[in-house]
């Protein structure tokens, strides 16, 4: 697509506004969602406690199939913050997408690669991080050269398609079904009432589908991210 975005340049270094936006909005309806959720904590939980500690529950339940023992403990709330962001920032784009003068200002951040790859990046290096922390660094190195010294580019190699896989599986979901839907739009308009009649339930069904979709990729990259961290956590000396 020929999106259009506002570019600012701050000492030769570029910036998307409409990333730097969309990731600002996406922050601030979790946080307002959580919060939401939260108030009025009691132990008889009322139904916005129960949603919110299902969520817990859920993520929880993750961490603990990649990690069962104690050390996936201190996942869980990087794992529930990490879904709830990728979710909401997976439904921005269905229901609010700003444009003015054909500049978009507003969509969903897990729609541009970028975004993707920086919440890919902050999981490989959480899981190296580990890793290092785990068996120290020198023994941490020798590990990609076991069991023999020719796994080298191997293991090198599979860092980077873990990086590419984690983060472009992502944005591919998100993107193509907003490029669908913005395809659906401009056929309802093209032709009037008669188009627009016919694609309305096809955009229902399709903005259903894309819900669930966000759903799916959201529990997929975070699954996927504790996967990678634990194998580190967990690597024999």
């Amino acid at each position: 697509m020929d999106d259009k975005y506002p570019i600012i340049s701050i000492l030769g270094i570029r910036f998307n506004l409409a990333n730097c936006l969309s990731v600002l909005v996406s922050a601030v309806l979790v946080f307002a969602l959580v919060f939401f959720l939260s108030r009025k904590i009691a132990l008889k939980p009322a139904k916005r406690q129960n949603v919110l500690e299902w969520i817990i529950d859920f993520t929880n339940g993750i961490v603990k199939g990649a990690m069962p023992g104690e050390e996936g403990k201190q996942f869980y709330l990087f794992t529930f913050v990490m879904f709830m962001f990728i979710f909401i920032s997976n439904q921005l784009g269905l229901i609010l997408q700003i444009k003015v003068h054909g500049v978009t200002w507003l969509k969903s951040p897990t729609a541009n690669p970028i975004i993707t790859m920086s919440l890919a990046m902050i999981v490989l290096v959480l899981a190296h991080y580990f890793g290092v922390e785990r068996l120290g660094f020198g023994n941490y190195m020798k590990s990609y050269i076991k069991p023999v010294g020719f796994f080298l580019p191997i293991n090198i190699i599979e860092q980077f398609t873990n990086f590419l896989t984690l983060s472009l599986r992502l944005y591919g979901n998100i993107f193509a079904g907003e490029v669908l839907l913005s395809l659906l739009v401009k056929m309802a308009f093209s032709h009037g009432p008669a188009t627009m009649l016919v694609t309305a339930p096809l955009q229902m069904i399709w903005q259903g589908f894309s819900v669930f979709i966000g759903a799916i990729q959201a529990y997929v990259f975070v699954t996927l991210s504790m996967v990678y961290i634990s194998e580190k956590i967990e690597m024999e000396d």
